[in-house]
């Protein structure tokens, strides 16, 4: 399978926000997903506060479905990132419906 970033976009949509239980791509926190020359994915994102302690379990989850297209663990790295800081704004239409907004 030829492995594209919206193939690994489209992946992170199964990945859901523990807390909220929507997908960590609805929720706008993926801000990027970047294929390197050395077979590295660098996915680029954000979590809704600052301190949130989750973000070791949404790693754990991301890793588990990319492994799913064959993408090795060793091979993904994440930027986590607070700028831009995450806003309701950066949420699809989709998920602002399941939370009633």
């Amino acid at each position: 399978m030829k492995i594209s970033e919206q193939t690994v976009k489209d992946k992170l949509t199964e990945v859901m926000d523990p807390e909220l239980n929507i997908s960590i791509v609805d929720l706008g926190l993926v801000y990027g997903v970047e294929l390197k020359k050395d077979k590295k994915i660098k996915i680029t994102m954000t979590l809704t506060t600052i301190g949130c302690p989750l973000f070791n379990l949404i790693e754990q989850e991301a890793k588990i479905k990319l492994k799913e297209l064959e993408i090795d663990e060793k091979n993904i790295e994440f930027d986590l990132t607070f700028d831009p800081p995450w806003s309701m704004e950066k949420m699809s239409e989709r998920a602002k419906a399941m939370l009633g907004i």
